[in-house]
Formats: structure tokens, sequence, C-alpha cells
């Protein structure tokens, strides 16, 4: 959704740029900020299917109505699309003692899967 704000005394047209719905999901022990469509890589996740709910909600925003669950909000859940799994870049691990001839290099690539958000599914209502 784009915006557009013009000020009388002014001839600049701000452009502003906010999502219609967001979340703040919990998996793998990192918060994710995702929104509808977007494509996030998680921790890998070790679920046989199509797609996976993510039931540790956060926050959801929807234009100017913000649900803070404390900690997590109940009922609230996010659907998405598994694409697959991959691993990460290369991190090598060098340890080095010096004048003792002690020299280990390893190298470590941190498996993920990568997921394609499809829903944002808000909890009941409070007054429900």
């Amino acid at each position: 959704m784009v915006e557009f704000y013009s000020c009388a005394h002014s001839r600049a047209v701000v452009h502003l740029w906010r999502p219609a719905i967001y979340a703040v999901v919990e998996t793998g022990g990192k918060q994710y900020r995702v929104s509808l469509g977007q494509t996030i890589d998680v921790e890998r996740l070790s679920i046989e299917g199509d797609t996976v709910e993510l039931d540790k909600v956060l926050l959801i925003a929807d234009g100017e109505e913000i649900a803070l669950g404390r900690p997590i909000i109940a009922g609230a859940r996010v659907v998405a699309d598994i694409v697959g799994d991959g691993k990460g870049d290369k991190v090598i691990v060098f340890k080095y003692k010096p004048k003792v001839r002690y020299r280990v290099k390893k190298g470590h690539r941190q498996p993920y899967t990568r997921l394609i958000i499809r829903d944002i599914i808000p909890g009941p209502k409070e007054g429900e």
C-alpha cells in the first residue's frame, strides 16, 4: 500500500510505504518480522509436508491496530509454504596456538529451511 502526503506550503510529496499486515514470529530461537508473500530462511525444520504453521506469534500489526502478546498471542498463527532446505555460506573456524604447532581448521555451514509466508491469522478478539 502506498500513501501520499503533501504539505500546503511545500511542493514535496512524501511517499510512505507500509505493509497492510505484518507479524513477529519466533522459531528456532530467533524472531522474524514477516508479511504476506515474504520469503524467509529459518533454522532447519524437521517437518514433513508442504505447509507449516508457526504458532508462536509475538505481535500482529494491521494498519493502525497492533495486537501484542504477553508473551504470545493466543490462537494466532502464521501459515507458510516450505520451499526447500539448504545450507548457508561456509564459516571458517581456525584455532591457533603459537609456539606449539597447534593449528586446527574447520568449516561450518548452517542448515536452514526456506519458507514463503501465505497467511497471517490473528487470534480471537479480546471480547470474544
